[in-house]
């Protein structure tokens, strides 16, 4: 008996300290389900839907993720614009080029939950500004430039 307690309890440990690699995700049916009469939900939508993006379908992911972690809204999806045009270009579920590309997700809503977790609470990304997250994001010349311009394409700041 006591061998199963302590398996458990590693078993538990383990889920314990990959918390911050892999969020979990929400139950089918009970996700975003504050969000439909949210007004950034349609001016979400309504820029992807402009672009042809398979992120449109994540709309409702995109905003719960920027609220759960204290991210302007507009941040996740440019930056899945910006690095593989909303999903079109993206492989194994990873819409933001997250670790060169290499990253890979159970789903699209796992990599944005994920993503905005880092953002928000990675030891790089951590009480940082909105520039300097960027900067580390991605150093290169004009790339904050080019995110921070969808984030107004997508609606004025706030």
């Amino acid at each position: 008996k006591m061998k199963k307690l302590v398996s458990r309890g590693v078993v538990f440990l383990a889920g314990a300290v990959s918390l911050p690699v892999s969020m979990p995700q929400r139950l089918p049916g009970h996700a975003f389900v504050g969000y439909r009469q949210d007004p950034r939900l349609n001016i979400l939508r309504r820029f992807f839907a402009e672009i042809g993006c398979p992120a449109l379908r994540y709309a409702p992911a995109f905003l719960e993720a920027a609220d759960d972690f204290a991210l302007d809204w507009r941040l996740l999806p440019s930056l899945s614009y910006v690095e593989s045009t909303g999903g079109k270009a993206a492989r194994n579920n990873n819409f933001f080029g997250w670790d060169s590309g290499r990253a890979k997700f159970s789903s699209p809503a796992a990599g944005i939950q994920t993503v905005a977790y880092r953002l928000s609470h990675g030891e790089r990304y951590h009480d940082k500004t909105l520039d300097e997250k960027l900067a580390i994001y991605n150093p290169k010349s004009g790339y904050a430039r080019k995110v921070k311009s969808i984030m107004r394409r997508i609606a004025p700041s706030e």
